[in-house]
């Protein structure tokens, strides 16, 4: 068995308002004032009040490299990466006792925003008392189904390996990518949306010397599904140009929501020899206001399943990967019962879907 035992975030300190987001972006968006107003709405439909950013806001009126967006990247991601680790394993909500950095035997690091060679993971063991046989698993390129796809992994790692520890860290800059003189819908989309993000999960064996560290109900891992849609790989990712990283973001994702993710998800379901209404919650990915709709379409509920994908959407924005381990943490703090099941889910790149059956234990 492979249970999440807590999870932890760090948040940057650059909080800004949706309307301090509009106000600015109207004034620096290189498109005509018609175009820009027809857009404006944008920020109002997309059921954020507020992010947070590693940078200030006057930062993003300047010209930057992409050496210089990675240079902060590098910095950044460290920073925040250990600060998440450290709130994880020391999450005395969560654990009765602090896990040791000595405890962990995989890391598996998850950013789809900037790039680092050695990557982040190996420099965060040089700052932490990890051991230096940990195994080491970097993701690049996933996107916001990175979270799902990385806890997956630790689970595999976990069943195969059931006396270990894996741990899980997403980290999304998004913001660092945000390039003014863009002057294409999807940058404005991604402007309106779109937040920086950094989470950790710790993921125990059942036979992990620490799971009588655990203090009440977790969600233990069943089952992973992953599926990706041929053909269809201008939904969502990144374009590469002088400055950066340039945000790809098609209108076709709630329509794919409502008949790849729909077929996915079904299935995944029917496997399990369960149906839709044996969840009481889903752990969604809010990719968007939009997306989390075509969800509940998709499950024929209400929006009181998604509740906190909506709370997190509303509080931080998008944070790619790192964003449904934010979700799953408030269902966690809210407290579960014995038996609980529910599904984590999220789509990314490719186009492609992670889903993970969850029960509480």
């Amino acid at each position: 068995m492979a249970y999440i035992t807590s999870v932890g975030y760090s948040l940057p300190t650059n909080e800004l308002s949706q309307k301090d987001i509009k106000d600015f972006v109207k004034h620096i968006f290189p498109r005509n004032e018609r175009d820009v107003s027809r857009l404006l709405p944008v920020f109002e439909n997309a059921a954020v009040d507020k992010r947070q950013f590693v940078m200030p806001l006057e930062w993003f009126a300047k010209d930057h490299t992409f050496k210089e967006r990675n240079d902060i990247y590098e910095e950044q991601a460290l920073l925040h990466s250990l600060q998440a680790t450290d709130q994880c394993l020391q999450n005395k909500e969560m654990l009765d006792e602090t896990i040791p950095y000595e405890a962990i035997d995989m890391i598996i690091y998850v950013s789809s925003t900037g790039i680092s060679t050695p990557t982040i993971d190996a420099r965060m063991i040089n700052e932490r008392d990890f051991r230096d046989d940990v195994k080491r698993m970097p993701l690049w390129g996933l996107g916001c189904a990175g979270g799902s796809a990385g806890l997956a992994r630790a689970m595999e790692f976990v069943h195969t390996y059931p006396e270990k520890n894996a741990l899980l860290v997403c980290v999304e800059l998004c913001s660092l990518t945000f390039q003014k003189n863009d002057h294409r819908k999807s940058n404005f989309i991604g402007a309106a949306l779109f937040g920086d993000g950094i989470s950790s999960a710790l993921v125990m064996g059942d036979k992990s010397p620490y799971v009588q560290s655990i203090k009440k109900p977790v969600p233990k891992m069943i089952e992973s599904s992953s599926k990706i849609l041929k053909d269809a790989l201008d939904v969502m990712g990144w374009n590469m140009n002088e400055e950066g990283l340039q945000v790809v973001f098609a209108r076709s994702i709630p329509t794919l929501v409502e008949t790849f993710w729909k077929s996915h998800v079904e299935g995944f379901v029917e496997e399990l020899s369960l149906s839709k209404e044996d969840f009481p919650f889903f752990v969604a990915h809010p990719g968007g206001k939009k997306v989390l709709q075509a969800y509940q379409d998709v499950l024929n509920c209400d929006a009181s399943k998604f509740k906190y994908s909506y709370d997190v959407l509303k509080e931080h924005g998008n944070m790619s990967s790192a964003t449904v381990l934010h979700v799953l943490k408030r269902w966690m703090e809210e407290g579960q019962s014995s038996n609980v099941k529910s599904i984590l889910a999220a789509l990314g790149p490719g186009f492609s879907s992670e889903l993970i059956s969850l029960e509480w234990s």
